[in-house]
């Protein structure tokens, strides 16, 4: 398959005018971790063509003469190459051939019970970003199958203990050098996705530190401060903590690592908090020194935070790719020293002389930073070279001071990568610490540096027992190296923003939900333009897509924006006339409005007669047409109403159709004769179509606010041979006027003579097809209507029938008709129900 060129592309579509739609699909998730991009990052680093990469992920133990599992963590270099973190595992890395395997242990069905069982082979190549899947117990036959095909290619493992379970006849192939330092080079910068995943774990780790600081007024002991930050990781599932967290108050803060977290505070000034937590097994590191109290206690401790502030911002405002990060260290060794002069806690000596004592090492002992990754000291460029093809190439950028300028102020046991000499200057993709700090550690001072003749001769003791008591200061955060510059990770409270969050706790405080802007967009990286897409244009007006209002038919900002096509019309809106369509909530309050609001059914009179369905069957679940007398509607007894969503009968609506047939057959030998006026006071309906008798089109008819179409519409009776009329109904004198108003009747009137009228009550009250003389119902309100125009009279001949009786004869044969359909379709539905099929019973499903 051609792999499509991006560039290229956009070149070929610049000079089209089109647009195109790119759809994706994949049968697994895009982002997965990415180990195969990892594993060809090892292997450029290696600088190999062919060999095969091993690795043994963590196994699966008890405690120490316990049954009990020991907690499980994942090996970092296993998981760096295959994004497992399942015990058991191995991986290997076709170097020639480009193929990542993973090895999973079989699932043991009697202990799927009790631990649960691991991921399949099919699941395993769906979630890990690997080639292929074996089981663990192949593991040896798959290599001795790679040793043989591919000759004196060598095997690299991290540690000369590492070897393959079972082939231990390659140990002279075996490479265990080469493999650990490639890939501490590869761990040092992060991809994207590793970036991502530490920054969850800063933003979970800051708002963690927040809501200690909302707290800290109502806590007494370092206890309670160590668990609230730890229920608010678990509860935003990160669930296991990068480091024990450090809630050292007081004078143990003088302790670099404390863990204890038991001790009252009692009357102690500042409190250390060191804690962050892990995400999908990457880290954060961040460090908070905050007051015990709305405000700072002393002066002392206002000093002494506000001095190790302005180490840390001044080293982080130099953080870019080229620094040396061991320029850094030396830089806050500077300001501390010359900070500590101003307090008076360092006298008798200049900057110059203090630094080359190293007695700032007192005060300061460790490294300004460290790598953070999948360890929270993620390891660094042990060796001051990249191996390629097995020679050592050096990248380092030189420093801004002589030679072992560094000395004094380093110390190789605690000070971590980059910080030390071997490590490279800083890259874009770095994640780093910045932690400076200033501490008072009573038992370093008395045995090292005040019986020391080099120092203690620079070390005010008066001075210094006023600042005992603060115990320690330390501000960190994870920095991310950019293109351009950095980015600072962490966003939890400091400074004045700090003390604010403490004086105003839990009432004053921004949930996670409600947080605005992180602080990290402070950085000083500028982002640049992105590209657009070939044919469109670089300015545009607005968007070319706009939302559209939820279950609205017209555009949300139709009535606020001005159209740019049109000019200003001063009238009224085109769109006047459209309501807009209710949403679902607006609708079922309507029903429930209307249902509730339906009035009590009175008692029909006493001397109310049922009126007769014109097929004769009173069924309810259909709506029906009744015989009736126009002049009846108003007596008509108010019953249940029907089921709105019922349909209409099949047999009325049959009849109704036939009568209108009938009605015209009657009519045709009279139609040359001219039809007679409408009575005087008498209106009718205006129709689209003539029907029966009546020729001509009604011309201006005026439209009534009461007149509504029937149950069945004119759509639903055949080549439009009835008109549809509203008729309002003669008030019940049991009924109110209100009640009357509240119950429009609909009738529907079909032409010629003599007349049927159809009606339907809105909330049950049943319809009426009544025989009269083709008088019109007059209106009780509204406008009169424009009269149709006149019809020519009927000439009934000498000797015949009159209309009525042959009405009368062909609706008996009719209704014996029906009646007789009616008993055969009735037949039939009652006849015999097939058998169900047997189903088979199937075993539960509990997975």
């Amino acid at each position: 398959m051609e792999v499509l060129d991006d560039t290229s592309l956009a070149d070929r579509l610049r000079s089209q005018d089109k647009e195109y739609w790119l759809h994706m699909e994949a049968d697994t998730p895009l982002e997965k971790y990415p180990a195969k991009q990892h594993a060809r990052r090892v292997q450029e680093k290696l600088g190999i063509d062919q060999g095969l990469i091993y690795l043994p992920g963590q196994p699966a133990v008890n405690n120490q003469d316990s049954d009990m599992p020991a907690p499980f963590r994942q090996r970092r270099y296993f998981y760096y190459l295959s994004g497992c973190n399942e015990p058991n595992c191995h991986l290997t890395y076709d170097v020639r051939r480009d193929v990542l395997s993973l090895f999973i242990p079989r699932i043991n069905p009697a202990r799927v019970i009790w631990n649960g069982r691991g991921s399949t082979q099919a699941e395993a190549l769906a979630k890990y970003d690997i080639d292929q899947v074996f089981y663990a117990d192949e593991l040896q036959y798959y290599v001795q199958g790679w040793a043989y095909a591919n000759g004196h290619a060598a095997l690299y493992v991290l540690h000369p203990s590492s070897q393959v379970p079972g082939c231990e006849n390659l140990a002279p192939r075996t490479d265990s050098q080469s493999l650990q330092p490639a890939m501490n080079i590869c761990r040092m910068v992060k991809d994207d996705h590793e970036i991502s995943l530490i920054r969850k774990a800063n933003d979970i780790s800051s708002q963690a530190h927040r809501e200690v600081l909302e707290n800290i007024l109502k806590f007494t002991n370092e206890a309670q401060v160590e668990g609230l930050f730890v229920d608010v990781c678990i509860s935003r599932q990160a669930k296991q903590q990068a480091y024990d967290p450090i809630a050292a108050s007081g004078p143990n803060a003088g302790t670099l690592h404390y863990d204890a977290n038991n001790e009252d505070f009692a009357d102690r000034q500042l409190m250390c908090l060191d804690a962050g937590c892990e995400y999908e097994l990457y880290a954060s590191d961040i460090t908070r020194s905050f007051p015990l109290s709305a405000s700072w206690p002393s002066k002392e401790a206002e000093n002494v935070y506000k001095l190790v502030q302005r180490m840390q911002e001044a080293c982080i405002e130099r953080l870019a790719p080229g620094v040396r990060y061991l320029d850094l260290h030396i830089l806050a060794h500077q300001i501390a020293i010359n900070g500590l002069l101003q307090l008076g806690i360092l006298h008798n000596g200049t900057k110059e002389e203090i630094y080359k004592a190293g007695t700032s090492r007192a005060f300061f002992p460790h490294g300004l930073g460290h790598h953070v990754g999948l360890e929270v000291h993620d390891p660094g460029q042990a060796e001051l070279m990249s191996v390629r093809r097995g020679k050592p190439v050096y990248q380092q950028a030189p420093s801004l001071y002589p030679e072992n300028f560094h000395s004094p102020v380093y110390n190789p046991e605690t000070c971590h990568a980059p910080t030390d000499p071997q490590s490279s200057h800083l890259e874009e993709g770095m994640v780093v610490t910045v932690e400076p700090g200033i501490y008072f550690s009573v038992y370093a001072l008395q045995h090292f540096y005040l019986t020391s003749p080099i120092h203690s001769k620079f070390i005010n003791v008066s001075v210094l027992q006023r600042y005992l008591p603060v115990g320690g200061v330390r501000i960190e955060d994870d920095i991310l190296i950019t293109a351009r510059g950095y980015e600072n990770l962490s966003t939890a409270p400091k400074g004045d923003a700090m003390l604010a969050i403490i004086r105003q706790g839990k009432s004053g405080a921004k949930t996670l939900g409600q947080r605005q802007a992180s602080p990290r967009q402070q950085s000083n990286e500028a982002e640049a333009p992105r590209l657009r897409a070939p044919g469109i244009p670089k300015e545009m007006t607005r968007p070319w897509l706009r939302p559209v209002a939820r279950a609205a038919t017209l555009p949300a900002e139709l009535q606020k924006q001005d159209d740019i096509d049109f000019e200003p019309f001063a009238g009224p809106s085109l769109f006047s006339n459209f309501a807009r369509s209710m949403t679902t909530e607006e609708k079922i309050e309507q029903w429930r409005r209307s249902h509730d609001a339906r009035p009590v059914a009175s008692a029909p009179p006493a001397n109310v007669k049922k009126l007769q369905t014109i097929c004769g069957n009173s069924s309810s679940s259909v709506r029906h047409i009744y015989m009736s007398n126009a002049s009846s509607l108003s007596s008509l007894p108010r019953t249940n109403p029907e089921p709105v969503g019922s349909l209409m009968c099949k047999n009325c609506i049959i009849l109704v159709q036939t009568l209108g047939r009938l009605r015209q057959t009657l009519a045709s030998p009279t139609q040359s004769s001219p039809a007679p006026a409408p009575a005087p006071g008498t209106t009718t309906e205006g129709c689209s179509q003539s029907c029966g008798m009546e020729r001509g089109d009604a011309k201006g008819s005026a439209t009534q606010k009461n007149n509504v179409s029937a149950g069945a519409s004119a759509s639903t009776l055949k080549h439009g041979e009835m008109h549809m009329r509203a008729a309002r109904p003669q008030p019940h004198p049991n009924v109110s006027s209100n009640q009357a108003k509240q119950q429009p009747v609909t009738q529907c009137e079909l032409s010629g003579s003599p007349r049927l009228s159809y009606t339907h009550a809105s909330h049950g009250q049943p319809a009426s097809a009544s025989s009269h003389n083709g008088s019109a119902t007059e209106r009780k309100s509204g406008p009169p209507a424009m009269a149709s125009p006149p019809s020519r009279p009927s000439v009934r001949p000498a000797g015949a029938m009159s209309e009525e009786e042959v009405l009368r004869k062909k609706m008996e044969a009719l209704h014996l008709r029906l009646s007789a359909m009616e008993e055969r379709e009735r037949s039939n539905t009652q006849g015999p129900k097939p058998r169900r099929p047997l189903t088979r019973p199937s075993m539960p499903d509990l997975i």
